[in-house]
């Protein structure tokens, strides 16, 4: 099992979510999260005054899938998410040691 944490553009969400569903993978959490990297913000003009922005809006997603999802998974997300401009964002695969389904109390791989 593996818990894949996905930062991408907000504007790019809906291709995202168009591109895992059709590589069935239709269970996802979604954070709104600021953040920024190579980029470093972005300046903008607000009521006539240039404003430096720190902090770019970006989303998070959480997608715990078995073995044979990661790569279908990570497929899909760079196909939705990349425009190949700076800022398209960053795919993280970590192990995930456990899952329980709080309904049935499933454990492991029948609980994603």
């Amino acid at each position: 099992m593996k818990l894949i944490i996905a930062i991408i553009q907000p504007s790019r969400l809906e291709a995202v979510k168009e591109a895992l569903s059709d590589v069935e993978v239709v269970r996802l959490t979604v954070m709104d999260c600021q953040g920024f990297g190579r980029q470093k913000g972005q300046t903008e003009i607000y009521r006539g005054h240039e404003l430096t922005i720190n902090l770019v809006r970006k989303v998070q997603l959480q997608i715990a899938v078995n073995e044979e999802f990661v790569k279908p998974t990570v497929d899909a997300i760079i196909q939705g998410g990349r425009t190949g401009e700076i800022g398209d964002g960053k795919v993280f695969i970590l192990p995930m040691e456990d899952c329980i389904r709080i309904r049935t109390g499933e454990r492991g791989p029948e609980a994603i």
